[in-house]
């Protein structure tokens, strides 16, 4: 729904992961948003997604996408500490693809950039095989995964609520002051 100019999703018990999308599929380009996450929800943003079921080299084809499923790459958004900002595989089979969550030294997989409870602004730059993230200004991500960028070269941006346990919730994310440029270049790392 809209609340006072901003886009909010609310969880519902029982829903999946739900997602609202851009008509439109986007390839090269660069989106800024503020968002605001309830502390105990898990978020995201979808970039380059589809609903077709695409196999992506390197994934679990038992955990890529089956049906309708929305996949693709999917920025993080949650409280610190955490992964906000990296990069993970939504329904691809590949899990994260950032590999900074991968790894077993929680001062090298978790920051505490989110201000929890507080409006929090989110830059992230899709430029060929490369996505770069930035949370409040401080760079978080920088990703180049050829396999996913084969697989998802352009799809649709979407906003993410996650689904939650039984006897959770409601929680809620906010997303307002969205800019979108598509970027008409591409410049190889």
């Amino acid at each position: 729904e809209v609340v006072d100019g901003t886009i909010k999703g609310t969880t519902t018990e029982g829903s999946p992961n739900s997602f609202l999308c851009t008509n439109k599929l986007y390839g090269n380009f660069e989106i800024e948003f503020d968002v605001k996450v309830d502390d105990a929800l898990n978020s995201g943003c979808q970039i380059r997604s589809t609903t077709e079921p695409i196999a992506v080299e390197g994934a679990d084809p038992k955990k890529g996408p089956k049906g309708d499923r929305f996949n693709g790459p999917q920025v993080e958004i949650e409280s610190s500490p955490g992964q906000a900002g990296y990069v993970y595989g939504e329904a691809t089979g590949l899990g994260w693809l950032s590999p900074e969550p991968q790894s077993e030294d929680k001062a090298v997989n978790e920051h505490s950039l989110m201000k929890n409870g507080e409006w929090n602004h989110f830059r992230i730059v899709a430029n060929g095989a490369n996505i770069k993230t930035f949370i409040n200004g401080t760079p978080v991500a920088d990703l180049t995964h050829e396999a996913i960028y084969k697989s998802h070269p352009k799809g649709k941006i979407g906003p993410q609520v996650h689904a939650i346990k039984k006897g959770t919730g409601p929680y809620s994310a906010q997303w307002k002051n969205i800019c979108l440029q598509e970027l008409d270049w591409f410049m190889p790392r």
